[in-house]
């Protein structure tokens, strides 16, 4: 028995990604083709993309959220994750990108579950809360701009029914938040919301390292 986390290096990681569920070819060539790009890392790894679509399909999720999709993997993952009759809204601000996302959608055969709204998140998010769908969600992921993440998670907090479940990206960030010199504005806001998510009694909260460290607050 060990009280510490298990180091994951490069031989390791390879072995997760081959001994967790096998991606599908689309997902393959959608990772292969944004792993060219030079902000590749903003990219979710195949063992995180394996263990979020476990989680969508052990709380039985219909309608989920996503703020910051990218060249769409995450959401390629979770649509893929749903029900046929499932519902992920997308929020991102980048035509560009989420191109790349929609042929990949289509070419999995889960275009009609992904509504994408190109427009700032919380703009998205406070049209959702305005038109009464406060409540209707079942699972929320959010891995967009960090200084935002709070405005982020208040907005989900309302949007997500209880019971269900809000994933946050990045949140150890490399190591950073442990760094108590480090002190950049990122870094920042990203230790203030894992202190925040510690003492929120409105929800059950647990920080894993998977990936860049996933926090996972249940609204109770």
């Amino acid at each position: 028995m060990s009280r510490s986390t298990i180091q994951v290096d490069d031989r390791l990681a390879h072995y997760l990604d081959a001994t967790n569920r096998a991606e599908t070819p689309t997902q393959l060539k959608l990772r292969a083709d944004t792993g060219t790009m030079s902000n590749a890392g903003m990219q979710i790894g195949a063992n995180q993309g394996s263990f979020m679509a476990f989680l969508v399909g052990l709380i039985g999720a219909r309608r989920c959220l996503e703020i910051g999709t990218f060249t769409g993997y995450s959401a390629l993952t979770v649509a893929a994750a749903l029900p046929a009759d499932g519902k992920l809204i997308c929020c991102d601000v980048s035509a560009d990108y989420t191109d790349m996302g929609r042929k990949a959608w289509a070419q999995a055969g889960v275009a009609d579950r992904i509504d994408l709204r190109i427009a700032p998140a919380a703009d998205t998010l406070d049209r959702l809360i305005a038109d009464g769908q406060g409540g209707t969600f079942d699972f929320a992921f959010i891995d967009a701009d960090k200084e935002n993440y709070d405005r982020y998670y208040e907005q989900c907090l309302v949007l997500v029914r209880k019971g269900g479940l809000i994933a946050i990206d990045n949140m150890l960030w490399d190591g950073a938040v442990a760094d108590p010199a480090n002190n950049k504005e990122t870094t920042v806001a990203i230790r203030a919301l894992n202190a925040k998510l510690r003492g929120d009694h409105r929800v059950d909260f647990a920080l894993i390292p998977v990936g860049d460290g996933i926090a996972l607050a249940r609204p109770v």
